[in-house]
């Protein structure tokens, strides 16, 4: 759906990035929508992919993953094959909680949380077990600055 959002929409879209946990009577009434409106909104969002899921925000502290590590991966192999594989092997690995395949120097970026650096080193060596990689990076986030799941979709307003 790339198409310009209606405001509605955008308004419902910005009310779940806040709480997912809202009711949708509160929603309409916040928008000014009859609880129908919203409701069927809301379904042709979901319909459409643009809600894939609702979720719960757990702070990573306080369930012991303290530690966040960006992993730089640059191959010599481009082939799918060793892509699928790659991409595979990433996806056993709970840990692992973003994969991106970038342009640039780099080739691909993993995002880790883990409770410390010999987790870290855990994950690592089960990688390294499923699939040959020879250049590898990590990188230990000290401190988050900012951390958000919402996205600016304010600008997607239908004129």
């Amino acid at each position: 759906m790339a198409e310009d959002f209606h405001t509605h929409d955008v308004k419902i879209l910005e009310i779940l990035q806040q709480d997912a946990t809202r009711s949708l009577e509160s929603i309409a009434d916040e928008i000014g929508v009859s609880l129908n409106t919203c409701w069927r909104r809301v379904r042709r969002l979901e319909d459409d992919g643009v809600l894939e899921r609702r979720v719960a925000l757990i702070d990573n502290e306080k369930v012991g993953l303290p530690l966040t590590v960006f992993v730089s991966v640059r191959t010599s192999d481009h082939s799918k094959g060793w892509a699928d594989r790659f991409t595979a092997a990433v996806i056993d690995i709970p840990e692992i909680v973003e994969f991106y395949r970038l342009a640039g120097d780099v080739d691909y970026i993993l995002k880790m949380m883990v409770g410390n650096v010999a987790d870290y080193d855990r994950v690592y060596q089960s990688l390294i077990a499923k699939i040959g990689l020879s250049d590898v990076s990590a990188s230990f986030a000290m401190e988050k600055l900012k951390f958000t799941t919402e996205l600016p979709i304010r600008q997607k307003l239908k004129a």
